[in-house]
């Protein structure tokens, strides 16, 4: 059997990623191809745009309808795309198929007020059947100052900062695709002063064990705001509402070395595989699946002790087109995978077209389909 990395805080190499051994008399998943070389050619055509909006964070599932449902974030172009953690909101767009291309249907999560903790803003959605119901996680923030709009689109450094330390995990909940959807009027999951988990919860992941109906959760939060590393946590729950208790007191995934604290990984992807949960993640320096904003696949028994697979590249940021094309993608963010029968068959990312990185013009979700092994 080869050695597979296991990735505890208990035992460090000078890397910086922990080796362990308890992991190898366990019945291991094995990957003899790896997740990247999966995929497809993505359509042109396909996903979801809106010249008008800035597009961000796709999360598909197929309703009641039979049609695909896409949870994106969107804001107004009127504003710039910093103006993310100020004015988005989550929406919902339909397509007869996976690929798309997806269209516009209804505003799902709007502002509710300056009182609730995701009264001004709602982003990144994860969408999740549980039962008989439809689950839509997001994180939610709230501030003091007004809403940036055309004529007022600036905000200070100090507003934005309050902005975004103001960020909480919420969760909505419906018996159908179309709503109406209940919110839940306090966070999810609370951040932890004095701990690593202290300024945010953010960007959720959620997957389910059909065995036991339990939801087992991922939440990104750091210690000192914007600071890095950024860092994942886990907690679980045996129903929607809660409670979610942490299952680690630390962070699951450390790769920080000395001197280079942006050796980390953001924007999980989960999912429940038959007997082990998987996950593709970003990688944000690239020193891990040896691209930078590359993915990662791992995988974990437990949801805690998190294993990366031999062959550990998810996906690229180097595209191939449906029309023979080819480009490089400055950024390939919030992948999701759309699983049927339990299997991936789509993945989803955010992306852009720009001067240079985090300066876009324009911003969609696109899709690539996976090869069915």
């Amino acid at each position: 059997m080869k050695r597979r990395t296991f990735i505890d805080l208990s035992l460090k190499t000078t890397a910086g990623i922990a080796l362990g051994s308890s992991f190898l008399s366990m019945q291991t998943p094995h990957n003899s191809v790896a997740f990247a070389d999966l995929l497809l050619p993505a359509p042109k055509n396909g996903g979801f745009k809106d010249d008008n909006y800035w597009i961000w964070g796709a999360s598909v599932i197929k309703g009641e309808d039979g049609k695909y449902h896409m949870f994106a974030s969107r804001w107004t172009k009127k504003v710039g795309f910093g103006n993310w953690v100020t004015n988005s909101e989550v929406v919902r767009a339909v397509a007869d198929n996976p690929a798309g291309p997806y269209e516009f249907q209804e505003v799902v999560l709007p502002v509710r007020g300056k009182q609730f903790f995701d009264g001004m803003c709602t982003h990144n959605p994860r969408i999740i059947k549980y039962r008989n119901q439809y689950l839509l996680y997001y994180f939610g923030t709230t501030y003091d100052f007004p809403m940036p709009d055309a004529a007022n689109p600036s905000v200070t450094p100090d507003n934005w900062r309050a902005a975004w330390m103001n960020k909480r995990i919420g969760l909505a909940v419906s018996d159908s695709v179309h709503g109406p959807w209940k919110r839940m009027d306090k966070p999810v999951i609370e951040p932890r002063p004095g701990h690593w988990d202290a300024s945010i919860t953010s960007n959720p992941a959620p997957a389910v064990d059909p065995k036991t109906g339990k939801i087992l959760l991922m939440y990104k939060s750091s210690t000192d705001g914007l600071t890095p590393p950024l860092l994942l946590g886990v907690s679980m729950a045996s129903r929607p509402e809660g409670p979610y208790n942490r299952l680690s007191e630390d962070p699951i995934f450390r790769f920080e070395t000395t001197g280079n604290n942006r050796r980390d990984v953001e924007d999980p992807y989960i999912w429940w595989a038959g007997d082990h949960y998987e996950a593709i993640i970003k990688d944000r320096s690239g020193e891990i699946c040896g691209e930078e904003g590359g993915g990662v696949h791992a995988w974990s028994k437990d949801g805690v002790k998190w294993n990366l697979f031999d062959k550990v590249k998810a996906y690229s940021r180097n595209i191939t087109w449906d029309d023979g094309s080819k480009s490089h993608q400055n950024h390939f963010e919030r992948p999701f995978l759309l699983i049927e029968d339990g299997k991936p068959t789509h993945l989803f990312a955010a992306t852009g077209t720009g001067p240079k990185a985090w300066q876009f013009d324009r911003t969609w979700n696109m899709v690539i389909p996976l090869k069915q092994l």
